[in-house]
């Protein structure tokens, strides 16, 4: 493919970080014209899998910080997109999407596919398959 490296990193955070920012700035050029951030867009596409959750539960499955989730809900409750439901423990938020949050992930998914197949397209389905297996492992392992 012809793609130099960048130099290896001493350190896995850094290397992790460096990595997601490069990746992150094509997935922001990609849903541009949704209006949707990356991180907004990957809640959307959490809350469609799992279907209504707590909050609790996409800190988890996100890996990521209560209060930075919290930041990230609140304009996606704005727009519409998601809404808070009661659940069987008060103490505990649950969200969804709202029918207008699942019109919004399809209709951005379209953008979104385009810059997963670009970067499995330069990496090539092995390499591809073999990230997302290792970065999965990585995030399980880092959490325990």
């Amino acid at each position: 493919m012809g793609v130099d490296a960048l130099p290896i990193l001493d350190c896995a955070c850094a290397s992790l970080r460096r990595a997601a920012r490069a990746v992150t700035q094509r997935y922001e050029a990609a849903l541009k014209e949704s209006g949707l951030k990356p991180t907004q867009f990957t809640l959307l596409q959490a809350l469609s899998r799992l279907g209504t959750s707590p909050q609790s539960a996409l800190v988890k499955f996100l890996a990521i910080d209560a209060t930075t989730l919290s930041r990230t809900l609140r304009p996606l409750a704005d727009a519409g997109w998601i809404r808070a439901v009661d659940g069987t423990d008060a103490r505990e938020t649950r969200w969804e999407l709202t029918p207008e949050g699942h019109r919004k992930v399809l209709q951005t998914r379209p953008a979104w596919r385009r810059a997963q197949q670009d970067l499995q397209g330069r990496l090539g389905k092995k390499k591809w398959t073999v990230l997302l297996e290792e970065l999965a492992t990585v995030a399980a392992v880092a959490q325990e």
